[in-house]
């Protein structure tokens, strides 16, 4: 299948006592490339979601998401997605990543943009709608869930902490730049090389007096310069 088609997920894995702090890679298959569409969830779906999170301790929320990879490998700001990664009681798995459509609102609609595993897709090529609406009332039937987590960002995505590491990293190139010029060994003590007249004596600095007969003179050799 062209790789094209996937979406990548990029989370740590709360599900994983032992490698918490691991970032781990999941593909989902794109909806538009099994039904030709985006489908659109009512946030009714959210709040029965939210009110089994309350009541059962196999329903949870973990903030993990640090970056979200389209198929053309475009980089998603993470705020608007989740990622539903649930089991039912017959070890049937069922991941989904959904996007809002407001940012941050408990009452968006969102859209449902991505899915794994490959059974999963070919059941929603099937179906089509009803495969849609069949399943999220599955997810919400805690008799028959084993589990059901719900994935939501942590922080800013890697992506953008990155591009802020980089330009922190010029910043800082640029300062120890600018401090290698402060110590140049210039007579002046300036940031750049001096271009004064030097003494054809000893090539020391030449100091102007303000003299009728004398122009410059030299601090080192005592040279000087008429007018």
């Amino acid at each position: 299948m062209n790789m094209n088609n996937f979406f990548s997920v990029f989370t740590y894995k709360p599900w994983d006592s032992l490698n918490i702090n691991l970032l781990t890679e999941v593909k989902l298959l794109s909806l538009k490339k099994i039904i030709k569409t985006f489908p659109v969830i009512e946030p009714g779906f959210f709040d029965d979601l939210r009110s089994n999170m309350y009541k059962y301790n196999h329903y949870s929320w973990v903030e993990s998401i640090k970056r979200i990879v389209g198929p053309e490998n475009e980089d998603y700001d993470i705020k608007p997605w989740i990622f539903i990664w649930g089991m039912d009681q017959d070890g049937r798995m069922f991941q989904f990543l959904l996007q809002n459509i407001i940012e941050e609102s408990k009452d968006s609609q969102a859209i449902l943009v991505a899915l794994a595993p490959p059974e999963l897709a070919k059941l929603f090529e099937q179906h089509k709608e009803g495969a849609v609406l069949r399943t999220l009332s599955l997810l919400n039937s805690p008799k028959k869930m084993k589990f059901l987590m719900v994935l939501a960002p942590k922080g800013k995505s890697i992506a953008e902490e990155q591009q802020l590491l980089q330009i922190n990293k010029q910043d800082f190139e640029r300062l120890k730049f600018t401090n290698t010029l402060k110590h140049m060994p210039n007579i002046k003590g300036q940031w750049f090389p001096t271009f004064d007249v030097k003494c054809p004596n000893c090539n020391g600095p030449l100091t102007q007096v303000y003299s009728p007969k004398v122009g410059l003179v030299c601090q080192r050799c005592g040279f000087k310069r008429v007018k």
